[in-house]
């Protein structure tokens, strides 16, 4: 059976960029040689169970997930149409530097620096200028084709699922015979 919208996948996966520099694994190793390990001390780095076609991740990797089976370990190149999109100056705003200030507690805003958004995204200090910081909320990977090496160890197809369970409920719904025994 290959993998069909609705079934739970699970995967170990490394995402690189095109200049083969990884930007997250589910494998601790790689996190490891590639220094990611140390940026996030405290990250589980564990396969990844997704619901295809829920959304869960990037299009392109639900996309390039249908149609795989268990034990495929395909590389995919993700577009960024169909990753994080296309970078967007209309995604760079700027706030006055003294109301800029005040949303962050009084902490002066660094160029370089990232401030999270209510809806917890990440956004870059690009600029700050004397009175005015201009803020990039494009996501970190806008207008890059994603690299991921993929092992699928796990497939719990939803059909089947379905299949047992109805077959399960059928034999919970047909009476029992019995035979009579005769002395």
């Amino acid at each position: 059976m290959t993998i069909a919208t609705g079934d739970s996948v699970t995967v170990e996966y490394t995402g690189r960029l095109d200049d083969g520099a990884v930007f997250d694994t589910s494998r601790e190793s790689v996190a490891e040689e590639a220094g990611l390990a140390e940026t996030q001390p405290d990250r589980e780095y564990t396969p990844l169970t997704i619901e295809v076609g829920a959304g869960q991740v990037i299009e392109g990797l639900e996309d390039a997930l249908i149609g795989m089976e268990q034990s495929s370990t395909p590389t995919v190149k993700i577009p960024p149409e169909k990753a994080y999109g296309e970078w967007s100056e209309e995604r760079v705003r700027e706030f006055d530097l003294g109301e800029l200030s005040e949303m962050l507690g009084g902490q002066t805003p660094e160029e370089g620096a990232y401030v999270e958004t209510k809806e917890g995204e990440l956004a870059e200090i690009l600029t700050v200028e004397e009175d005015i910081v201009r803020i990039d909320f494009n996501p970190q990977l806008a207008g890059e084709t994603l690299q991921f090496d993929i092992e699928v160890i796990n497939v719990n197809w939803r059909l089947l699922s379905m299949l047992t369970s109805f077959r399960h409920r059928e034999l919970l719904r047909t009476p029992v015979r019995r035979r009579e025994i005769m002395s």
